[in-house]
């Protein structure tokens, strides 16, 4: 087992296990409805499962999530923000979702440092390789088992998120475009690991896709 600070200094074990599974990609995707109808099928299949969201689920998190999603606050230097995300995912990877896989745990998670990748990077102009490095030293190298890209039409996006905006929901189409260009380039690298799915469809239609390529990872044994 790693000491309570959660593997300072060097990189995460190579195999846990638990599964570890990430929902991501552009608001609206409906990241949140699946991650939740994934959390109960798992429970359903007899797993223990823990449920977060990046930024949050811890208390340090949680404050910085209300930092950067506050209206109020205005724009933020681009790297600033991207530091402040990757502060909030350290804590998350290393004191929660870390132990909780060695435990035997099966985790969900809202996003992952590819979201950083591609708002950061692609849609705020902070060097990729800036994004690279910090989210090697906030995730000590804790990779999911599976990552889920909700990618989603921007009409159909809009119309999802009739409500009021955060700081981040709140900018330009271009950079929601952006956004969305980002996340299926950071995708494309890993397809093996990382997969597209049509966000578009209905929520049934995109469950069923989500499990087909979770429901091999359930075999029991120690996760690569």
């Amino acid at each position: 087992m790693a000491p309570a600070g959660g593997w300072v200094g060097s990189l995460w074990p190579m195999t846990t296990r638990g599964c570890f599974v990430v929902l991501d990609g552009p608001d609206g995707g409906g990241k949140t409805t699946q991650a939740l109808r994934l959390v109960r099928r798992l429970q359903a299949a007899g797993r223990d499962v823990l449920h977060v969201r990046d930024p949050g689920s811890t208390v340090v998190g949680e404050r910085i999530r209300d930092v950067l999603l506050d209206p109020a606050l205005g724009e933020v230097v681009p790297m600033c923000e991207m530091l402040l995300y990757q502060a909030a995912r350290a804590q998350l990877a290393r004191g929660t979702i870390g132990p909780a896989l060695d435990a035997g745990r099966d985790v969900v998670c809202e996003r992952w440092h590819y979201a950083t990748t591609a708002y950061q990077a692609f849609g705020g102009g902070v060097p990729r390789e800036a994004v690279v490095l910090t989210s090697e030293l906030a995730t000590g190298g804790v990779e999911p088992h599976a990552a889920l890209l909700l990618d989603v039409a921007a009409d159909v996006a809009a119309q999802r998120m009739d409500r009021p905006k955060d700081r981040i929901e709140a900018r330009a189409r271009s950079y929601r475009d952006r956004v969305a260009e980002g996340f299926r380039e950071v995708f494309a690298e890993d397809p093996s690991r990382r997969h597209v799915i049509d966000a578009s469809a209905s929520p049934d239609e995109v469950e069923a896709a989500i499990w087909r390529h979770v429901e091999p990872l359930l075999s029991g044994e120690p996760r690569p």
